[in-house]
């Protein structure tokens, strides 16, 4: 036992030694399982679903999944407007049960591809719920009549993700309120859908399920649609929302659901109700390190249940943490980006995340991107800007595509003639926001994005334009 460890050993708990433990298989855990078996280090991985379970939440329930079902309700709303008046097409009714198929197979495929790459590293995957009982040892849980599993560890790194946020009035019953995997595992398509939450997540789905042709309302206690996104950008997802005829009830709280009606207050406490077939509770996510025994191990968490770690992500001198249930925005590319560090930290190496910024993307119609310091925040921390705004309106490839909705944004430091941040709307911003996230990073200046040559007719060119409308006119 190492020193400081006060628990008792009981006969028959001799821990079986581990090198590198990994608690959780989502982007954060599975990076981190292939970045130290190229350390050379020998990799247990644990997950509630052992190989079932690769990918998690991001991949089996969330990211892929919803942008699965985005694609496929733009396309069928594209085929409805853009190609009817085009081409005459018009489309039939939705088949969820075929589109579940359809989702099914690219999950599985994009899950087995991990499961392939971590078998290839030798990294062993493990089906059981892992629990800390001191600072270097915990128990697996393998669930039925086996034994559990006393292990001791040289390293571990939790990357246990989050878990949907439960409100009391509207609990979660998996037959007519749902969380976000809930509602994307449906085979039928609700005539009716209040969505409870007006973040990314609840925009992102509530929009997909308008196009596919539920009748969509949308319940948000801010006074605004996306809270913390650029104000710029909440009004042109907005009014795309009202003309796909989503509505939009900002400043009101769900009160209650009786299997008909969703009861909902506004700020002076008055109450209406909406009737509905089917809720989405899309009001945030917690991270899941309720039952990880962190106390055991010397780990406490914030009021959020987050875990606070060091620059090169440890939360203490054997164990890092990564992803959702450490501070920053709960992104599966900010987890992939921390794992590295974390590994190379456990590894005796130097390591802390040195990226200037990391990329928020709301997969909304339009899509909104956001990189680096908006120009209220550049001027909260005392910097002179320079701002410039090119509307969507002004690139032909958007006209081919009737994208009429959206707009390029630039944020110069004066001081430096740097790009600091920029937000994009529009169609594919979240493909475009590369280019600009990499200007902020290498400090690039205007001139360095206005000079670049960019094909046409695309989208990027928007880009270089607004950044020619900020050089020097001469």
């Amino acid at each position: 036992m190492h020193a400081g460890e006060e628990r008792l050993m009981v006969v028959g708990e001799m821990p079986e030694g581990l090198d590198l433990l990994v608690i959780g298989a989502g982007p954060g855990g599975y990076t981190t399982a292939l970045e130290a078996a190229a350390q050379g280090r020998s990799v247990t991985l644990v997950d509630r679903a052992g190989a079932e379970g690769i990918g998690g939440t991001c991949l089996l329930e969330g990211c892929i999944p919803s942008k699965a079902l985005i694609e496929a309700a733009e396309l069928r709303n594209r085929a409805v407007t853009f190609a009817d008046s085009a081409l005459g097409f018009s489309s039939g009714p939705v088949d969820l049960g075929r589109f579940q198929a359809w989702k099914g197979g690219l999950v599985s495929r994009l899950s087995k591809g991990v499961h392939g790459a971590l078998r290839k590293a030798g990294v062993q995957i493990v089906a059981g719920s892992f629990t800390f009982t001191g600072k270097a040892r915990g128990v697996i849980e393998l669930g039925g009549e086996s034994p559990p599993r006393h292990v001791e560890f040289e390293d571990a790194v939790i990357a246990v993700g989050s878990a949907a946020v439960q409100i009391p009035p509207v609990p979660f019953d998996g037959a007519t309120v749902f969380d976000a995997a809930g509602i994307l595992a449906l085979t039928e398509l609700p005539e009716r859908l209040a969505v409870v939450g007006g973040g990314y997540i609840g925009i992102e789905i509530g929009t997909a399920l308008r196009k596919l042709g539920s009748s969509v309302t949308v319940v948000e206690a801010a006074d605004t649609i996306l809270p913390g996104m650029p104000a710029g950008a909440q009004k042109q997802v907005a009014r795309r929302a009202g003309r796909l005829g989503i509505e939009l009830l900002t400043g009101r709280t769900a009160q209650g659901w009786d299997g008909r009606r969703l009861s909902i207050a506004d700020s002076s406490g008055a109450t209406t109700a909406v009737e509905v077939d089917a809720v989405l509770v899309a009001v945030g996510r917690r991270p899941a390190t309720g039952d990880l025994g962190l106390a055991e191990a010397g780990i406490r968490v914030d009021a959020s249940g987050l875990i606070p770690v060091d620059a090169g992500f440890r939360a203490a001198p054997r164990i890092a943490a990564v992803g959702d249930v450490v501070t920053g925005p709960a992104l599966a590319h900010k987890a992939i980006a921390e794992a590295k560090i974390a590994v190379r930290s456990l590894c005796g190496q130097s390591a802390a995340l040195s990226s200037t910024t990391i990329p928020l993307v709301v997969f909304s119609d339009p899509e909104v991107a956001v990189t680096g310091l908006t120009s209220a925040a550049a001027e909260a921390e005392g910097l002179h800007t320079r701002v410039v705004r090119l509307p969507l309106g002004a690139s032909g490839r958007a006209a081919t595509m009737e994208a009429a909705e959206g707009s390029v944004e630039l944020v110069v430091d004066t001081e430096t003639d740097a790009v600091i941040g920029g937000v994009l709307v529009g169609p594919h911003a979240s493909e475009l926001i590369g280019e600009v996230t990499l200007a902020v990073e290498m400090a690039a200046s205007p001139a360095d994005l206005a000079l670049t040559v960019h094909p046409h007719p695309t989208l990027s060119e928007l880009v270089q334009d607004t950044a020619a409308a900020l050089l020097p006119r001469t």
